[in-house]
């Protein structure tokens, strides 16, 4: 038999350990020891984040075109004032080492864009504007 003392979430027991047939340790039911009480902090809880609001349009600039997923600007393939037609390559999104083409959702003229080559952005944020 082996008396042993262990420390479970800051209580403390003493424990005695049998051997039975040869086979390994075990534990029988822990009694507390008589140990002074622990003083316990309050947990402390971060107050709840929210999450970044997409970028708002800027009076006039048209229709968003918004990331499909999270990733890194690679490339803007475009410039403000080139009219694109529905399906024509804008820019170059990076996420986990694959790049992903974003293509115009309709016809019209690219009036802005809302990120540069290297901001990281969310899936659903504005990325550039259509008028």
């Amino acid at each position: 038999m082996k008396q042993l003392r262990i420390t479970v979430a800051g209580q403390t027991f003493d424990v005695t350990v049998e051997t039975v047939n040869g086979s390994a340790p075990v534990a029988a039911a822990p009694a507390p020891a008589p140990v002074a009480a622990p003083v316990v902090a309050a947990p402390v809880v971060a107050a709840p984040v929210a999450a970044p609001a997409p970028a708002a349009a800027p009076a006039g600039a048209g229709t968003p075109i918004s990331s499909p997923l999270a990733g890194k600007v690679v490339s803007l393939d475009v410039t403000p004032g080139t009219v694109v037609k529905e399906g024509d390559q804008v820019m170059t999104l990076e996420a986990m080492k694959m790049n992903t083409v974003i293509y115009a959702p309709a016809a019209g003229t690219v009036t802005s864009f809302a990120v540069k080559p290297g901001d990281t952005v969310a899936e659903g944020q504005a990325l550039a504007y259509l008028g």
